[in-house]
């Protein structure tokens, strides 16, 4: 007589509880396989599209409670009839709170954004700080809500990797799987906060990853396809703009005023980023100078924000309704270029003040004020061969961002998806091209990569720089005990004349050392205190350096080209 059914239903059950509790052990131990990895990339893109709705939703309920006002585009007409103590003093109090999470939860009171992505992927497999990042994005979201003058992509951004970063090291992935799990949660981050999925695909693997690898492509699309899906089911198929018309070229004679726009763009999108390293510098010695505490920096920031926006509330918040205004031409050209320059000053003033946010929407902004003002004049001058001052707009908008950003492509892309007009694209393209190309002389290729240049950390030049910085002599070094090792009393020699490694060095120290000299090798030692003399651990031999780091570029090449 056979089993009750009952019986069969629990033994069903129990076998397969114990196969995924089995699959889950061997993925853990030895790599997702390649369809695992699809269903992965799939719960990923889900989770980084949702975290990025609930972060946006997440801004609009607090800025409802503290302002009163539910519509981000109407965001600064409606403050503009509050108290001036109310515009004031809801800055400060945002500042302080975001102070107060950052000096408990971080280290160096620094809000985690897409630098830090960008350094993960490159240097740690894809992962992030999680921790930390938490904070950053709770401080971000605090800022936003409360006259932070930055945007929301950053925060999102870091929230996407931290989904990956568990992910990735609950699975036990390699540097490759965890980059590429890393693309799929940026891709749908973005697209779902921008309703962009083309864009959110390219920015993931432009910015990012900083590759378009076929093995990383389809994978990152379809996270980014989800992204859309989500923000669409919960928004609905709209744009962030809306333009009156659409945007024409009167005659291509009109294109190289587009080519000077672009040069313009990109000088002003270099003043927005020296101004925010300039503030990032000057709050640092004063706050040291001073001897302020930590927390206390960000609700200073907020004071200035509040005394500027008693009189110019355009500066509060992402900035979408000037951006707007911008873009459909209802602004002159004087309020153009003041609002252009505040919006910089209040940009530098929330980031030196270490609020949180990022800078693509500012960024926009910016872009959109600096192309409007440019074709005012362009088209008072040249009325006869011009078209819309507001096509100028569109162009700014992107070159500006694209400059700022170091994506040409995505940014380019993002532009058509924010405002729908795609009939625009040589003028923007050109603009485009041109911004970037400057700026990156001008700065190390983007904010992001200048941030993270400003830290030591040399991404900028490629793989052949920034892998020495990865590799510990320890780990290469012969040891003093192992076959072919140096011989001691050369060691020692070396060590007298000064030339050696401390035992925690990377290449990155060692490389330079073996190009000034040629030495066979370098002595690697523990220094001990005063009184104790060194130790010496072994030596690292410029042929055993030479083959480590040819290895790990033939490693990124095949990644990079797979």
């Amino acid at each position: 007589m056979g089993k009750p059914a009952k019986e069969v239903v629990q033994q069903v059950v129990a076998d397969t509880i114990a196969a995924i509790r089995e699959a889950a052990r061997v993925m853990r131990r030895h790599g997702p396989t390649q369809i695992q990895f699809w269903f992965i990339a799939l719960a990923i893109g889900i989770a980084a599209g949702f975290a990025a709705v609930l972060f946006r939703l997440g801004i609009y309920v607090i800025q409802t409670t503290v302002y009163g006002n539910d519509d981000v585009l109407t965001l600064h007409s409606f403050a503009a009839h509050l108290p001036w103590y109310q515009i004031l003093l809801i800055p400060i109090c945002g500042g302080l709170i975001v102070g107060l999470i950052l000096d408990r939860f971080t280290d160096d009171g620094r809000v985690r954004s897409v630098a830090d992505v960008i350094e993960g992927a490159a240097l740690s497999e894809g992962r992030v700080e999680i921790r930390r990042g938490l904070a950053s994005a709770a401080a971000s979201m605090v800022t936003l809500s409360t006259g932070g003058s930055s945007g929301r992509e950053g925060p999102v951004v870091h929230m996407a990797a931290m989904i990956s970063t568990a992910v990735c090291r609950w699975i036990n992935a390699n540097g490759i799987t965890g980059r590429d799990l890393l693309g799929c949660a940026v891709a749908a981050a973005v697209s779902a906060s921008f309703n962009a999925p083309i864009a959110g695909a390219l920015f993931a693997l432009e910015v990012v990853l900083r590759h378009f690898a076929v093995h990383a492509f389809a994978p990152i699309v379809i996270a980014s396809a989800v992204g859309t899906v989500i923000n669409r089911l919960i928004f609905g198929d709209v744009t962030e703009f809306t333009l009156p018309v659409q945007n024409a070229l009167e005659f291509y004679v009109e294109l190289p005023a587009f080519l000077i726009l672009g040069l313009v763009c990109g000088l002003v999108a270099v003043v927005l980023m020296k101004a925010i390293f300039w503030a990032d510098n000057l709050g640092s010695y004063v706050q040291v100078e001073a001897r302020l505490p930590r927390y206390l920096r960000p609700a200073i920031a907020g004071a200035m924000l509040g005394g500027l926006a008693i009189w110019w509330p355009h500066i509060i918040g992402v900035g979408y309704e000037t951006t707007s205004l911008a873009l459909t031409g209802e602004l002159a050209l004087h309020e153009a270029i003041v609002f252009a320059i505040l919006k910089i000053i209040a940009v530098a003033i929330t980031m030196g003040g270490r609020m949180g946010g990022g800078v693509f929407s500012p960024s926009l902004m910016v872009g959109a004020l600096t192309g409007l003002a440019f074709g005012i004049i362009a088209t008072s001058i040249f009325p006869s061969v011009s078209g819309s001052g507001t096509l100028y707009a569109l162009a700014g908008m992107g070159a500006v961002a694209a400059a700022v950003l170091g994506a040409p492509i995505s940014t380019t892309l993002i532009v058509f998806e924010l405002t729908g007009d795609w009939q625009t694209g040589l003028a923007v393209m050109v603009a485009v091209s041109l911004s970037t190309a400057l700026s990156s002389r001008l700065v190390d290729r983007s904010f992001f990569l200048t941030q993270l240049e400003r830290r030591n950390v040399h991404l900028a030049a490629g793989p052949q720089a920034y892998l020495l910085a990865t590799f510990k002599v320890a780990t290469i070094m012969r040891k003093s005990d192992a076959k072919y090792a140096a011989p001691e009393s050369e060691c020692w020699d070396l060590v007298r004349e000064g030339l050696y490694l401390d035992g925690n060095a990377t290449l990155e120290q060692a490389m330079p050392i073996f190009e000034r000299g040629n030495p066979r090798f370098i002595p690697v030692v523990t220094l001990g205190g005063e009184d104790a003399p060194p130790e010496l651990w072994g030596a690292l031999f410029q042929v055993d350096a030479l083959r480590a780091m040819n290895r790990a570029l033939a490693e990124t090449a095949a990644e990079e080209h797979s």
